[in-house]
């Protein structure tokens, strides 16, 4: 709280402790993750409700005051789809991938790229944090390729402009740590020729991880994370081991969207990535919660 705003009423000794313990609480994290990288994908209903995106940029904002280094991923898909019912495109999904001509990938580069992320970059600022609005193309960060025309790779429906990621080089990330800017970064990619390509944020967040070295990766979805019965919230999966998530799937624990999700989770572990964590973002603070408190609020998955 700024030094102005102090003592404007009387708390009740026991909140005076309770916010003495929550410190205290946090103080080992806060060491342990001092200088660590935090790769989060930001998307869902936390990029929509205005009271959870103001609680979630001062939660990346905290992370970055006392000495870590978070690096943002957002989404996009809703605000796309408006921007398409907009202009009087019907938007066209096959195997969960929005078919991307074009028009469409024009339409993607300007809400991601330009709307979204411009407005993400402005509220860290009001925030009183310094963030740096970057896509894919920028500094050729994600460089990729239309989705399966790698070599050996089947042939599936033709989606357009969706792309997988060839390369990440992130040597602008590392100038912008050094001097200690938040990156905000649009699932964007670029061919060798110069065409633009929309791909899956979550994929973007864990390659950028990857590559990084992170500590941690953070998903934030519209989920507590993963259950065992998705109608019971008690039964909340606090640690999933990376040798369970193949069980998990055949037992039909997880299932759906939550299974390659897992199996991403799995693939960026082996990459050097120390832990991934799926939260609910809207719980408010559930970064904070999860990060640095001793019982986390969300799933958290674990070599092993």
């Amino acid at each position: 709280m700024p030094t102005e705003a102090k003592n404007l009423r009387v708390a009740a000794p026991d909140e005076i402790q309770a916010h003495a313990h929550a410190l205290i609480e946090a103080m080992p994290y806060i060491r342990e993750f001092h200088g660590a990288t935090i790769v989060i994908k930001y998307g869902g209903h936390a990029m929509v409700d205005p009271q959870l995106k103001e609680m979630v940029i001062r939660d990346i904002l905290l992370l970055e005051f006392i000495g870590m280094n978070p690096v943002v991923v957002h989404g996009g898909g809703p605000d796309i789809t408006r921007m398409m019912d907009r202009v009087g495109k019907k938007p066209e999904f096959v195997d969960g991938l929005r078919v991307t001509d074009k028009d469409t990938m024009e339409l993607t580069e300007m809400v991601l790229a330009g709307k979204l992320n411009g407005e993400l970059v402005n509220h860290v600022q009001r925030a009183g944090g310094r963030a740096v609005g970057l896509s894919g193309k920028d500094a050729n960060l994600i460089i990729a390729r239309k989705l399966g025309s790698g070599s050996g790779k089947t042939k599936g429906p033709d989606v357009g402009f969706v792309g997988e990621i060839v390369k990440i080089n992130a040597e602008i990330l590392d100038v912008l740590d050094e001097h200690k800017f938040i990156p905000v970064i649009s699932p964007i990619g670029v061919d060798e020729e110069g065409n633009s390509y929309n791909i899956n944020a979550d994929t973007v967040a864990g390659e950028l991880a990857a590559a990084l070295k992170a500590e941690k990766l953070i998903l934030l979805t519209d989920v507590p994370g993963v259950m065992r019965d998705p109608s019971d919230p008690t039964t909340l999966m606090t640690t999933i081991r990376q040798s369970e998530i193949e069980g998990l799937a055949r037992e039909g624990i997880v299932k759906g969207g939550m299974i390659p999700k897992l199996k991403a989770c799995s693939d960026v572990l082996d990459r050097g990535v120390r832990k991934v964590h799926i939260l609910d973002g809207r719980m408010p603070h559930s970064i904070l919660l999860e990060l640095l408190t001793d019982f986390g609020v969300g799933t958290q998955i674990i070599p092993g």
